[in-house]
């Protein structure tokens, strides 16, 4: 039951965004979408990384947090590199060397 779900949701995904991103179909979007559609990647990464970064503890305790300090980092990297799979790269990095200086 798990696999066939699974599998439906994936076969879901890969539809919608066949439909929507492959370039030869004739279905456009209007302009006004396709510009609020720019905006889609930083809500969802905004709405997956705030829990993570305020946890259980809130505002309280984002200076003891790591991920407080990977998250400006990694910020900080995108700003000046300009490059997402190389600010990604160096980010991950970055934390990595974090959590082993941390622990």
């Amino acid at each position: 039951m798990i696999w066939l779900l699974i599998l439906a949701l994936a076969g879901i995904v890969f539809f919608n965004r066949y439909l929507l991103l492959e370039p030869r179909l004739p279905v456009r979007l209007p302009v006004f979408i396709r510009q609020a559609l720019q905006y889609s990647a930083p809500c969802l990464l905004t709405a997956i990384c705030g829990p993570i970064l305020l946890g259980d503890t809130g505002l309280g305790g984002l200076a003891s947090n790591p991920y407080t300090y990977a998250a400006v980092f990694s910020i900080g990297c995108a700003l000046v590199i300009k490059n997402m799979l190389l600010s990604v790269l160096v980010s991950l990095a970055g934390f990595y060397t974090l959590l082993y200086f941390i622990n």
